[in-house]
Parts: structure tokens; sequence; C-alpha cells
């Protein structure tokens, strides 16, 4: 029952969000857990190239890549993919077992140097782009703890390494993970 009534929850913040997934360009949502947030920021998983030049035509102008590139799904050119059609390319590799606060920072800098470029923020499926997602609209979008998590949540329930590494950014920047709706018990260990 009440992952019924947040799954009705959620949905209902993404009927209400204007840039909700069935305002995506039908180009961008084969994408792996594509995201629109706002007119200039998304996250992802990996795109193909075929995807990339999509996301060119929508108007994206960077694309920051937030895993690494000997990744079994990760295009192996996806710099010259990128730089080709006329973006710009960024890497900034995360561990997943171990992100670190200055790989957020990283990416958040970049970010803040120029606002109004539509960016493309991507993984391979979308779980630690969504964290960096949560982060940095909380942080500098000044968008609620509870909205960024319900967004957060339609592509995962981050484990205790990443719930422990978000809580250490948002402490760091004098901001509480608490609101009524959120849920940050990590899911129980998959087995193997």
């Amino acid at each position: 029952m009440k992952k019924t009534l947040l799954g009705l929850a959620t949905t209902a913040m993404l009927i209400n969000n204007a840039w909700a997934v069935e305002d995506v360009a039908p180009s961008l949502e084969k994408i792996v857990n594509f995201r629109q947030y706002s007119e200039n920021f998304a996250s992802s998983g990996q795109p193909s190239a075929e995807q990339f030049a999509a996301i060119a035509e929508q108007g994206f102008e960077r694309i920051v890549y937030i895993a690494f590139t000997n990744n079994q799904n990760a295009l192996p050119d996806a710099d010259q993919v990128v730089k080709g059609l006329g973006m710009e390319y960024m890497h900034v590799p995360v561990t997943f077992d171990n992100p670190l606060p200055d790989d957020f920072y990283a990416f958040s800098d970049s970010m803040q140097r120029n606002t109004d470029k539509k960016t493309l923020l991507h993984c391979q499926v979308n779980a630690r782009a969504t964290a960096f997602s949560f982060l940095y609209r909380v942080i500098h979008e000044e968008v609620s703890i509870s909205e960024a998590k319900a967004d957060m949540n339609t592509v995962w329930q981050p484990n205790e390494v990443w719930r422990d590494f978000i809580f250490e950014v948002l402490a760091q920047n004098d901001i509480s993970p608490d609101c009524e709706d959120c849920d940050w018990t990590p899911p129980p260990p998959r087995e193997q």
C-alpha cells in the first residue's frame, strides 16, 4: 500500500511538472531513463551514437558523462561523437561504490560557469546522474527536497553508499535531507 501511494504521489508530481516525461521529444524518450528537469537540464542513461545526434537536434549544447569509459555499455568514442555534433563534452568519472563530494563539485562548478547551456548529464543507467541531478537542483536551482527526491525515485532509490554521499554533500551546503514525503531507507541488497 505504501509503495502504491508513493507511486501515485510521484505520478502526480510528474503530471504537474512542466517538463514531465510526456513533454520529451519522441527522439529522446527511447534513451535509457531519460528525465527532463527543466528547459536546460536533463539526465539519462547511456545514449547511443544515433541518440546523441537526436540530443544535438533538440538543442543540447553540453554533455557531461559521469561513469567510466571502460564500462561495457559505454560508447567508446562518445567524446568524438559529441564534439563532432558541435556539443561540449565533459567527463567526470565517478566510482559507483565510492562517489566523492569533489566529483559532484567538479560537475557543479562546470554547470555554474554557464547556467544557460542546455545540458544532458548521463551515466550508464541514470543512477549516478539522478543523484547528481538531485543535488544540483536542490543546491543551485532551489528545487525542494521532496520534488527532487520524487524525480530521483522514478529511476532508483539510492543505496546506502549513495544516500550517505547525498547526505554529506547536503550537509556541506547546510541543507537537511528531511522532508515529509522522503523515505531514505536504502533498498535491500540484491541477491546474487
